[in-house]
């Protein structure tokens, strides 16, 4: 996938709905991107995208399980008052963010509408300063009353509608590139491996609720049952107002995270790998959970070691999340030397060792 297709591809993703929960469409398109990639395609009984690309092995095979939440953050109406929609978040949202967003309201149909903040002196008086809170936010369609209460209903979604915005340097700006950018980092690892060997069988895994329930991955690791998992996931990038120590620099590769969450004899196999291939990462200290699927998968069944490799992305969970191109080809770039490296003996070797 050439650096352009692979941009057109994740534009299309985070123009499509999906929200946690209700992630059908955008799966829908993920399935049509993965079936010439994949020997297998199913759908969990969450809702999860399961493509099985067999490896060249003799049976029995070992598996990875690569999982990318397809997920996005958003908005639930709570009530309609006189044709203004109350919401709620989906996902986690920072209030601050909203007023002045467009939006997409999927009542019985799309309707076109703009998050607004009514003027302070109109605010109950504990809201009039600092950001206003989302219980006093409202979504405006611009229709009469009557039709809006025809059209929708509480429980209805909101998503965010503003187009993504190509920035200089590589750069794209859009929202739910949290974790759509990752979909597409392992959609390319499925393009690199239709020409690379692999012994392993590989589950390339679209998510749901991660955001929310982590349900996706919990449900399907213990249906799968791989013998190795992967979350791949964006992490904070760095920009001025952000500590140095907790982000990362936007276009110098992936992010390998460390802790806990994470075996250390992956976290090396995956140093290793990107040594390999001359391809430059980062590491992230990840002192308790990862905050990423990565907390389900390890703990599935039996428990199965498991590894993070993270995008970094500048002002997530907001309509305007950023990231590098290039670094979502990097990720796919290293996912697939990784499993290209993979050999009936890889697990004889692994050991829970610190670095």
């Amino acid at each position: 996938m050439s650096q352009t297709a692979a941009k057109d591809l994740l534009k299309e993703l985070i123009s499509i709905a999906g929200l946690s929960g209700y992630e059908t469409p955008v799966r829908q398109r993920i399935e049509k991107a993965w079936q010439p990639l994949t020997d297998e395609l199913s759908t969990s009984r969450l809702g999860s995208l399961h493509a099985l690309k067999k490896g060249a092995g003799k049976p029995p095979r070992e598996s990875i399980l690569i999982a990318a939440h397809m997920d996005a953050i958003g908005l639930m109406v709570t009530r309609v008052v006189d044709g203004f929609l109350y919401v709620t978040e989906v996902g986690g949202i920072d209030a601050r963010v909203l007023p002045g967003q467009a939006v997409m309201v999927h009542g019985r149909q799309d309707l076109p509408g703009v998050v607004a903040q009514p003027p302070a002196w109109l605010l109950p008086p504990k809201a009039r300063s600092g950001p206003v809170p989302l219980e006093n936010l409202i979504v405006d369609t611009g229709l009469p009353a009557r039709r809006v209460s025809r059209l929708v209903r509480p429980g209805d979604l909101v998503s965010f509608a503003q187009p993504p915005l190509e920035l200089g340097g590589d750069l794209l700006a859009g929202h739910s590139l949290d974790n759509r950018a990752s979909v597409v980092a392992l959609t390319e690892c499925l393009r690199i491996l239709q020409t690379r060997r692999h012994e392993w069988d590989v589950w390339a895994v679209a998510t749901v609720q991660e955001e929310e329930t982590l349900a996706g991955a919990a449900t399907s690791a213990h249906q799968l049952r791989p013998t190795l998992a992967v979350a791949v996931d964006v992490t904070f990038g760095k920009d001025p107002s952000s500590p140095a120590h907790r982000t990362f620099e936007l276009g110098k590769g992936p992010v390998l995270g460390w802790g806990p969450n994470i075996h250390p004899g992956l976290h090396k196999a995956f140093k290793q790998a990107a040594d390999r291939i001359e391809l430059s990462t980062q590491k992230e200290v990840m002192p308790r959970h990862s905050g990423t699927d990565a907390i389900a998968l390890q703990v599935a069944s039996e428990g199965i070691p498991t590894m993070v490799v993270s995008i970094p992305l500048r002002y997530m969970h907001t309509p305007v999340e950023v990231i590098h191109l290039k670094d979502v080809a990097r990720a796919g770039r290293l996912l697939a030397a990784f499993i290209a490296g993979l050999d009936d003996t890889f697990m004889e070797k692994l050991a829970w060792d610190e670095e």
